[in-house]
């Protein structure tokens, strides 16, 4: 058993997408044509897509950001990802999902990979638009402010 979280991303075209938005892959394994499992260390942060269609248009459309836990850690199950993670965020519906993708070019556009954005920020991000308000943008101040609380928690 690995202490590693893996995570199975599939692409059938016009059908299934599951994908790994941002998040630092440590081990790739491809099993087919369609069908890869990407392995996070634990502690890491990683956004897990999720999009799925019918012949009638879009059924389901999903965004999970989770941390990768170590083996024993309490964690929540996620459809695809071994063993599961602590969820930081988890919206669905494709206008909330698209907001958090903007969201995530907004921060990488100030030069912050997302895997690094504090958790809270998630949290936060999750919290606002669940109840249909408008999150706090993510700063290069907030960032810094995180790097140094981490620091110092070490």
């Amino acid at each position: 058993m690995s202490d590693l979280t893996e995570v199975e991303v599939l692409w059938l075209e016009k059908r299934i997408e599951n994908r790994i938005r941002f998040g630092r892959v440590v081990e790739e394994r491809k099993l087919d044509r369609h069908r890869r499992v990407l392995s996070f260390a634990p502690g890491s942060i990683f956004a897990f897509v999720r999009w799925t269609s019918n012949d009638f248009g879009t059924i389901i459309s999903r965004i999970d950001i989770l941390r990768a836990v170590a083996r024993g850690q309490r964690c929540s199950t996620v459809p695809y990802v071994t063993p599961g993670g602590e969820l930081l965020l988890r919206l669905s519906g494709w206008p909330k999902v698209e907001q958090v993708l903007q969201m995530v070019d907004a921060i990488e556009a100030l030069g912050i990979d997302p895997a690094d954005v504090a958790p809270d920020h998630w949290h936060h991000i999750h919290n606002r638009l669940s109840v249909n308000e408008n999150p706090r943008p993510y700063t290069k101040a907030r960032h810094q402010a995180w790097l140094h609380r981490q620091r110092v928690m070490r």
